[in-house]
């Protein structure tokens, strides 16, 4: 019997795995061939899931711009509105400071008128902060948008159209009328209105 040589065993082993590796190489060669081609349509695939998910985030984000805007933009004019409905309610006591201070102009009620006059302007110098403008449109042309017409008046030394009388003042919140003004206007006499004077 023959005693085991490890470093010829070794070296049987050795030819032996060159010749089987010829074909174990090239089988290995083809599996990681094919595990490399399912690695690159993997990482294609995920690569797609990502600028597919990066879109929809970019538009969920848009979106949510939006939304925020159109949050912003209503509540913004909900506070308008609810200022509008406030000061509306303001305008009858805004008159009535106006014809209390226009009644009495003799000298028994001077300090009264004083106390009234400073009141007034207070009450007057508050709103216009909030954005309440008056509208007083003496002298001026009658704009249907900002002024009624209660009366009309023919007249030859004013052009048609012209506010000659203002009954009472108009106002205007943040470009919305809240009461136009009420007004006298002039228009041209007609050629039948002529006649009838001569």
């Amino acid at each position: 019997m023959r005693e085991k040589d490890p470093k010829r065993d070794l070296d049987q082993k050795r030819d032996l795995e060159e010749l089987n590796g010829d074909e174990d190489t090239a089988s290995e060669a083809k599996e990681l061939e094919a595990d490399s081609a399912r690695a690159d349509a993997e990482v294609a695939r995920l690569a797609a899931d990502l600028e597919e998910l990066r879109q929809a985030l970019v538009r969920r984000q848009a979106d949510f711009e939006n939304y925020r805007k159109r949050v912003e933009k209503e509540r913004g004019e909900d506070f308008h509105r609810a200022q509008a409905r406030v000061i509306e309610g303001l305008i009858p006591v805004l008159d009535g400071f106006e014809h209390a201070l226009a009644a009495h102009k003799e000298a028994s009620y001077e300090n009264y008128r004083k106390g009234f006059e400073l009141i007034y302007k207070q009450l007057m110098d508050n709103l216009t902060r909030l954005g309440l403008e008056r509208i007083d449109p003496s002298g001026r042309l009658f704009d249907p948008h900002l002024h009624q017409a209660m009366e009309r008046e023919e007249s030859a030394e004013h052009e048609e159209g012209t506010i000659l009388h203002v009954f009472q003042p108009g106002y205007v919140f943040h470009g919305r009328v809240l009461r136009p003004a009420m007004v006298r206007v002039a228009v041209q006499r007609s050629p039948a209105s002529k006649e009838q004077v001569n």
